[in-house]
């Protein structure tokens, strides 16, 4: 099966990560996306992080009625921060029938050589490319293991959503339903 990972802290999961997983698992050569939920970005400090638990619940939660979605806590039993081509292949080792693909946002190109073996991550996985605003134009968008993938430019943040929360003010339709009832619930984010 070819499988896309979809990396991130999803803190929390909203709408712009569900549409963006679901372009890819429909509009492309791509059977499943399984999200991969971070616990520590290395490139990321963030001192409003949710326990990874809490966030893979809501990630859970958020994709429970779609079967071409999938959560998966590879990270959590590797060492932190953990660095997206291990997680690759701690992933294909464990799952050696799947092929697996990385889903990045177009911002995160312009960066891209400063990932960890990143030679590696094209020449063995290849990326799965959506565009993002404000995105600089990268070398890479030409590089044959890249896929740019059409899909909407979605300029919806997580911290925005927190911010929200803290602010007291309406997370509707940011968020899954289901997702805004456990953030009121267990208070998370205040």
């Amino acid at each position: 099966m070819r499988i896309g990972l979809f990396f991130g802290s999803f803190n929390p999961i909203h709408i712009g990560h569900l549409i963006i997983a679901n372009v890819m698992a429909t509009t492309t050569d791509l059977e499943q996306v399984w999200f991969v939920v971070s616990p520590q970005n290395p490139f990321k400090k963030n001192k409003s992080l949710l326990h990874e638990f809490d966030r893979y619940d809501m990630v859970e939660r958020a994709i429970a009625d779609n079967s071409r979605l999938k959560a998966t806590d590879i990270e959590f039993s590797m060492p932190k921060p953990s660095y997206t081509i291990d997680t690759l292949i701690r992933l294909q080792e464990k799952y050696p029938q799947h092929q697996f693909k990385l889903i990045m946002g177009e911002d995160n190109l312009e960066q891209f050589a400063n990932w960890k073996n990143y030679e590696r991550i094209l020449e063995y996985f290849g990326l799965y490319v959506y565009p993002r605003p404000k995105a600089v134009a990268s070398p890479f968008r030409e590089h044959t293991s890249v896929r740019m993938v059409e899909a909407p430019l979605l300029d919806i943040s997580a911290t925005y959503i927190r911010d929200c929360i803290r602010q007291n003010r309406s997370i509707r339709y940011m968020v899954p339903e289901i997702v805004e009832e456990m953030i009121v619930r267990k208070k998370f984010y205040l």
